[in-house]
């Protein structure tokens, strides 16, 4: 298959960056905007990028589920991981939540705390917390992705760096056996990125079928968190990372 110049730059772009935007492409080559659209499109229709709103995405290997697929999985599981969650904050706390199946399963687990602030980009969350009158609900504003309910995009990174708090409880499309953090929307991940920097202990919630996913998008690295609850880890590479990195490792399936 012949790829001119421009686009297998731009497919390397997209590899790399799992996104690219067809403004900051137009800037980077000096072209039109409409002159990059018809790339993406000719792209597209090779299969080659997926088109979204704005831009194209590079396709993972593994696609990301539908949501309410993705609720299914595990579900068991993550009732459990959200349970293990929730005892380790106190009533009177203030946190963030971010989007994911497994999150909503801590969210769901905190209903009969009290004094809570909860911040968080998942409407979802904010709709089962915010008729609980014990519980403060704030909601970041942004663009809202209608696959999910998940508030994205950079409104919502600059709502998120106002709040210091004391948790976050976030989630991850996958787990590399390195230890990276992946998913699959740049937008998400900036959030998710505002969200670790502005807690004062991190909390990661995910099942193991995280560790046999893949994703493009790299929101950080798994010794950036301060607890990491599972219901089960069989990495080796990945018990030794929280060994070395003291991340607090709590197995769901041993409790």
């Amino acid at each position: 298959m012949y790829l001119s110049p421009r686009h297998a730059e731009i497919i390397e772009m997209a590899k790399e960056h799992g996104r690219v935007l067809v403004d900051d492409l137009a800037t980077h080559f000096n072209v039109t905007p409409q002159t990059i659209r018809k790339d993406l499109n000719d792209l597209c229709d090779q299969r080659l990028l997926s088109r979204v709103h704005g831009g194209a995405l590079f396709p993972s290997g593994i696609e990301n589920m539908e949501y309410e697929a993705r609720r299914k999985i595990a579900a068991d599981e993550k009732e459990a991981i959200g349970r293990a969650a929730a005892k380790l904050i106190p009533d009177h706390a203030s946190l963030f939540i971010n989007i994911g199946t497994t999150t909503e399963a801590v969210s769901k687990a905190l209903l009969d705390h009290v004094g809570l602030m909860v911040i968080t980009n998942n409407i979802n969350v904010a709709n089962r917390m915010r008729v609980y009158p014990s519980i403060e609900v704030v909601i970041a504003g942004g663009v809202v992705r209608g696959s999910d309910g998940g508030v994205v995009g950079e409104a919502a990174v600059d709502f998120i760096r106002q709040f210091k708090v004391d948790y976050a409880v976030i989630g991850a499309s996958a787990i590399d056996h390195d230890g990276a953090l992946l998913d699959f929307d740049f937008r998400e991940v900036k959030v998710a990125q505002a969200i670790i920097a502005n807690a004062r202990h991190v909390i990661l919630v995910s099942d193991q079928t995280k560790f046999e996913r893949t994703a493009p998008v790299r929101i950080g690295h798994l010794s950036q968190v301060n607890t990491f609850i599972t219901d089960r880890c069989d990495i080796s590479s990945v018990r030794k990372i929280c060994q070395e990195a003291d991340v607090h490792l709590i197995e769901t399936s041993t409790i």
